[in-house]
C-alpha cells in the first residue's frame, strides 16, 4: 500500500489558499481498518442478523492533521482526487461520493462538541470496490478511529459503533451498517468473529484454516436492480414472520430457529415460505458452524457452507449462473474446502478455502468461465487479519 503518512505531509505541505504559508501538517494521526467477508448468515432478517464473519488483510488508511483555517480537505491517494467543504456545510452530496465516508465520522465529533475546525484528510487503501467487502464501512471505521485518536476522545467501541450509526443513518437516510462497525472493530488475526446483530456482542473464535488460503473470486457480472430485488425479499421476511407470530410485537425468526417449522411454514404463500425458510435455516447454520469451528470439525462446516450456498440459490434466490458455475467448479477441485457466495447477490463474489496446491487446478477449470459467460473473474488472495487501529500519532 502507499505510503499514506508521507503522501499526507506532501499534499498539503504548502496551503494552496495561502501562498507560502505553510499548512499544519504536524501531527498527523493514521488509522487503518479492514474490509470483511461474511462466510453465514447474509441475508437475514434486518436488525436480528447472526453473523460469521472475519475480517481479511486489505485495509482502507485515513490520515488526518489539523489546518489553519476552517476548511475541510481531502485527498484520496488512489483516486488523485480532491475534495473540500466547510462545517457548516458538513451533509451528504452526491458528487462528493467517496468523502461522503468521512464526513460520517467528523459529524461524530462535531455533534458532541470536540473542536473540530479545519482537518486535512488523506485516504487510500486496496479493498476491492463494488463487491461486497465492506470497503464504504472501512472507511467511516478508520476515519473515526482516526479522529477519536487526534482528538483524544476518550470513548469506547460500543459507543462509537452506536454513534458511527446514527451519524450513517443521517446522511444517507437508511439503516446503517452497524454490524460492519462491530465485525471490523473487534476483529482479530486468524479468528473468525460471531456477530450477534440484536445484542452487539461478539464471539472470536480460533480459525483452523492455517493450512488454507482464503481466494476471493469476482464474478464480474454486471448487477443492475439490486436494490430493489433485495428490498422485495425483505418485505417477504417481514410478511413471514407477521404470519408465523400472528402479528406478536417483537417477534423474531430465532424463537423460531430451534423449531421444525416444515409444517407451520406449509401454511405460507410460497414465496413468502421460501425466503422464511432460508432465514430460519441460516441461523441455524450460523449457530452449527460455530460449533464445528470450536471442535474443527470440518465435514460439518464444509456441509454447511454448501448447503448455505444451495439456500441462497434455491431459496432466497439472490444467486446467478456465473456465480453458481464457480461454487460448483470449487466444489470439484480436491484440495478445496468450501466455498459460497458472499456479498448482496446477483453477481459479486465468492469465497474459497483452497490449499496452496489446489490453486493451479482451479484456475485451469476457470478458463471456460470467460468462453461460457463472457467475463473473465478476478481473483483475490486474503487472509484472517486484526480489526481496525491507530499505526501513527495519538493512541
Amino acid at each position: 500500500m502507499l505510503d499514506i503518512g508521507a503522501i499526507h505531509r506532501a499534499e498539503y505541505e504548502l496551503d494552496t489558499d495561502r501562498p507560502g504559508k505553510a499548512s499544519a501538517a504536524e501531527p498527523v494521526v493514521i488509522a487503518e481498518a479492514p474490509g470483511r467477508i461474511h462466510y453465514l448468515g447474509e441475508h437475514g432478517e434486518p436488525k436480528a442478523g447472526l453473523y460469521l464473519s472475519s475480517a481479511i488483510d486489505r485495509h482502507i488508511q485515513v490520515a488526518v492533521s489539523a489546518r489553519k483555517d476552517n476548511s475541510l480537505r481531502f485527498f484520496a491517494a488512489d483516486l488523485g482526487e480532491r475534495k473540500r467543504t466547510t462545517l457548516i456545510n458538513l451533509k451528504y452530496k452526491r458528487e462528493d461520493r467517496w468523502a461522503n465516508y468521512i464526513k460520517v465520522a467528523i459529524h461524530i465529533f462535531a455533534e458532541m462538541g470536540y473542536p473540530v475546525k479545519g482537518l486535512n484528510f488523506t485516504v487510500c487503501g486496496d479493498i476491492p470496490q463494488q463487491i461486497g467487502l465492506a470497503s464504504s464501512s472501512a472507511m467511516e471505521v478508520a476515519a473515526a478511529a482516526a479522529l477519536r485518536s487526534f482528538l483524544k476522545v476518550s470513548m469506547n467501541d460500543k459507543e462509537l459503533i452506536r454513534r458511527l450509526g446514527l451519524a450513517q443513518e443521517i446522511f444517507y437516510g437508511k439503516d446503517s451498517a452497524s454490524v460492519d462497525y462491530l465485525i471490523l472493530l473487534s476483529a482479530r488475526k486468524d479468528h473468525f468473529v460471531l456477530a450477534d446483530e440484536v445484542s452487539g456482542e461478539v464471539q472470536l473464535i480460533k480459525s483452523p484454516f492455517s493450512r488454507y488460503k482464503v481466494l476471493i473470486m469476482d464474478s464480474r457480472v454486471p448487477r443492475m436492480g439490486v436494490d430493489e430485488e433485495l428490498k422485495q425479499r425483505r418485505q417477504k421476511i417481514k410478511k413471514g414472520l407477521e404470519l408465523l407470530s400472528q402479528n406478536r410485537e417483537g417477534a423474531s425468526f430465532r424463537e423460531f430457529a430451534a423449531l421444525d417449522l416444515v409444517e407451520s411454514m406449509g401454511n405460507l404463500p410460497e414465496e413468502i415460505r421460501r425466503r422464511s425458510m432460508h432465514v430460519v435455516q441460516e441461523l441455524r447454520r450460523v449457530a452449527d458452524a460455530a460449533d464445528a469451528l470450536s471442535r474443527a470439525d470440518m465435514p460439518s462446516l464444509i456441509r454447511l457452507i454448501f448447503h448455505s450456498h444451495e439456500s441462497l440459490r434455491d431459496l432466497y434466490e439472490v444467486s446467478c449462473p456465473e456465480i453458481d458455475w464457480l461454487v460448483k467448479r470449487a466444489q470439484e477441485t480436491e484440495g478445496v474446502f468450501g466455498s459460497r457466495m458472499t456479498g448482496q447477490g446477483f453477481g459479486g463474489c465468492t469465497y474459497t478455502f483452497i490449499r496452496d496446491k489446489a490453486l493451479e487446478d482451479y484456475a485451469k477449470r476457470l478458463e471456460e468461465y470467460e468462453r461460457i459467460f463472457g467475463f473473465r473473474p478476478v481473483s483475490y488472495e486474503v487472509k484472517i487479519a486484526t480489526g481496525a487501529r491507530v499505526l501513527a500519532g495519538r493512541k
